[in-house]
């Protein structure tokens, strides 16, 4: 099993926590729509620093990205396994004419 899916599950694990004392918890107890607003908070961040062009801060804000993508996911009921059949399927597609296609 992979980081992201280890991560996926850890997520899963903290649904019924205490929001109190998991951060994971209380994002969801907020909701999907707060789990958006946090996950576009940190896409935003991610692309400041790729701008910026400092390697190890964008690393560090694609790994809150990832984390806050998973949430997200989680509290709509979509899972990362969900994700990567649909990457499947797009496997060999071109991007403009998978683009075309919706």
């Amino acid at each position: 099993m992979n980081a992201l899916y280890r991560l996926a599950a850890t997520i899963e694990t903290r649904r019924g926590a205490d929001p109190e004392a998991s951060w994971t918890a209380k994002l969801l107890a907020k909701g999907p729509e707060k789990c958006a607003e946090k996950f576009g908070e940190e896409a935003v961040e991610a692309i400041i620093e790729a701008v910026k062009g400092d390697s190890a801060r964008l690393t560090a804000e694609a790994a809150d990205v990832l984390y806050h993508l998973l949430v997200m996911l989680a509290a709509r009921g979509v899972t990362l396994a969900d994700v990567e059949a649909e990457l499947a399927r797009r496997e060999g597609t071109s991007g403009i004419a998978e683009k075309a296609a919706r």
